[in-house]
């Protein structure tokens, strides 16, 4: 349970700098995780992006103050990081459903969001297919393009409806679904669709091939139709696979490998590869 005592060490961080500019990468040092895997386990975890909550969070703690302190409107706004009372009443109204100006009125209904804190809860009943498996460096063919943890959940079934729209699928099969190793201090990663070289008789232009290295990989079995089954299996592996197991991420790769059929059929079968160490 290490980890999620140090994504609540993030949280720490997060209370204790609301009323600054809260960068993840500094967030994330707190919990010795990679920016980006911090706001993937975040945002998994919780169903918000970090932005979300922190945005959250201070409009919450905003109304608070409106209602209770004789503070104006623009203080408040600057107090959480509005660089213009215009911007901050829009966000605050489209959170409250009221004008700041409202909300200093006795008896207008306010939104109240509090501060998580994150429990691993272990029920039993479910069942997870996986296997650890080691495997040797291989080369893949890719088309990639770059994302943000905001806009991932929506930009990558469209980046994949693309890829096979556009006819990219015929020149290398859509096999894999790759995330790329995300630089320190980056905001955006890279992830590709493409498959193995050796499926691959030439390049074509705008892809690029790949090295994945050595690693011993859990590899996840994902049933039911696409894209939910591969974003609930990762919400599983997070949430219920990782606490409970012997074994730690690992900076690099991660895969998703994709079948051949229908990937709409409740019966379409997919998996996750992630690579990992004991602990």
């Amino acid at each position: 349970m290490e980890w999620v005592r140090s994504l609540n060490f993030a949280i720490d961080y997060i209370e204790d700098h609301l009323n600054e500019n809260i960068i993840c990468d500094d967030i994330a040092q707190s919990t010795f995780y990679s920016s980006f895997h911090f706001q993937r386990t975040f945002s998994l975890l919780t169903g918000m992006t970090v932005s979300e909550y922190v945005r959250n969070r201070r409009l919450s703690l905003a109304a608070q103050d409106l209602l209770n302190t004789n503070l104006k409107v623009i203080d408040v706004a600057l107090k959480y990081g509005y660089d213009t009372p215009e911007s901050f009443t829009k966000a605050f109204q489209r959170f409250h459903g009221v004008l700041p100006s409202q909300a200093k009125r006795h008896g207008t209904e306010l939104k109240s969001f509090n501060r998580l804190t994150l429990k691993i809860v272990l029920e039993g009943g479910s069942v997870m297919d996986y296997k650890i498996e080691k495997k040797d460096a291989f080369r893949v063919v890719t088309k990639t393009r770059r994302f943000t943890s905001e806009d991932s959940g929506k930009e990558i079934p469209q980046f994949w409806s693309d890829y096979f729209s556009n006819g990219m699928h015929q020149q290398v099969c859509g096999m894999m679904g790759i995330c790329l190793p995300v630089a320190t201090g980056c905001k955006d990663f890279e992830y590709g669709i493409g498959c193995e070289e050796k499926y691959v008789q030439q390049i074509p232009e705008g892809f690029i091939a790949v090295d994945i290295p050595s690693y011993t990989w859990a590899v996840f079995k994902c049933v039911g139709a696409m894209p939910d089954a591969i974003q609930n299996m990762w919400k599983r592996i997070y949430s219920e696979w990782l606490p409970q197991s012997n074994y730690e991420l690992l900076p690099g790769y991660d895969i998703e490998f994709y079948t051949e059929g229908d990937t709409n059929s409740k019966d379409y079968i997919g998996e996750i590869w992630i690579p990992v160490k004991e602990k």
